[in-house]
């Protein structure tokens, strides 16, 4: 009987302790974030899908579409196409789809990159009902990210770039006119002599 009064005492007591320590956190300032309300800052270093760099001046990429990433993925997760505006001399990125159900997250494609065009980006709410939701088109992403940045997008722009017209009166090194050659100065001509006629003969002779 005695030890059927201890184990009641026992459990209230650990009941008391447990509460006490409850209240205590209930009352005590929060260190804690409220997600989906506050989220806390990503580190730098922190690895999301890649995007496409943008140069906050210009709303242009540094894309030059040489296939280097796509080269580089050892997945086989990108895909790139390009075109040239006519009088252009480079190709302008017109499509760059990311299939990140298949991307391992190497840097492979950042690395690879020769103008620094791919970044890592800082997205890491990543949830979906379909995979197909997880494939990217990172054109789309770049004009919609460059609109949150207040910048208008510049990329896949087609527009025919225009021939440059010679300005007048510049003189310049590059456009200084070349003097015209002048026309070989004509010999002068030799005065014809005259056939020599013959001496009359002379009395006498």
């Amino acid at each position: 009987m005695i030890n059927y009064f201890k184990e009641i005492f026992a459990g209230l007591w650990s009941l008391l302790v447990g509460m006490r320590l409850t209240l205590g956190y209930a009352f005590a300032p929060t260190v804690t974030a409220h997600y989906p309300y506050e989220t806390l800052p990503i580190s730098p270093n922190f690895r999301g899908h890649i995007d496409l760099v943008i140069n906050p001046k210009t709303g242009k990429d540094a894309c030059i579409t040489c296939m280097m990433c796509a080269r580089a993925c050892p997945s086989g997760c990108i895909e790139l196409e390009g075109e040239k505006p006519e009088g252009a001399k480079k190709k302008v990125l017109t499509e760059y789809r990311l299939d990140f159900t298949k991307c391992s997250l190497c840097a492979n494609c950042v690395e690879a990159c020769p103008t620094s065009a791919l970044e890592f980006s800082q997205e890491y709410q990543l949830a979906g009902l379909s995979r197909h939701e997880f494939h990217l088109d990172l054109v789309q992403r770049f004009r919609d990210r460059c609109r949150e940045m207040g910048v208008e997008p510049k990329i896949a722009d087609l527009t025919p770039v225009p021939a440059k017209e010679p300005v007048a009166g510049d003189e310049g090194e590059a456009g200084a006119k070349k003097p015209a050659k002048k026309a070989p100065k004509e010999a002068p001509a030799k005065a014809e002599k005259a056939p020599e006629q013959p001496e009359e003969p002379t009395a006498g002779s």
